[in-house]
Formats: C-alpha cells, structure tokens, sequence
C-alpha cells in the first residue's frame, strides 16, 4: 500500500487521514499529533505538497 492522500478521510486536504490509512490507526490521533508537536505547520504544508492524490474514484452517472 502506497502512502497518499485519503479521499474518505479528509478534513483539510486528506493528509491525516492518509497517514493513518497507511498505518491503519485514527485518524484522530494523527490529527492530535499535528496539534501538538512542534513544527507541526511546516510539516504539514511539506506533505500536503509531496504526498500523491488519491486515486479518482468511479462514479456511477446514473
């Protein structure tokens, strides 16, 4: 499994849900960590730049 963007999961831009996808744990104690620990912004707007999209969902146009 490949470390991307949540397309379920997503608040801002998906990446805490992406994360804890990855890792298959909350989502919110992810977004708790971003919270808390310093550098947190910088970090945040370095991910949000390099993780990859989610992939495009089918959707049925019935």
């Amino acid at each position: 499994m490949k470390l991307r963007k949540s397309s379920r999961d997503k608040s801002i831009y998906g990446v805490c849900g992406g994360i804890a996808e990855y890792f298959g744990i909350s989502s919110f104690g992810i977004r708790l960590l971003f919270i808390f620990l310093p550098g947190n912004l910088l970090i945040y707007i370095i991910l949000v730049n390099t993780m990859s999209d989610p992939p495009p969902s089918i959707k049925n146009h019935s």
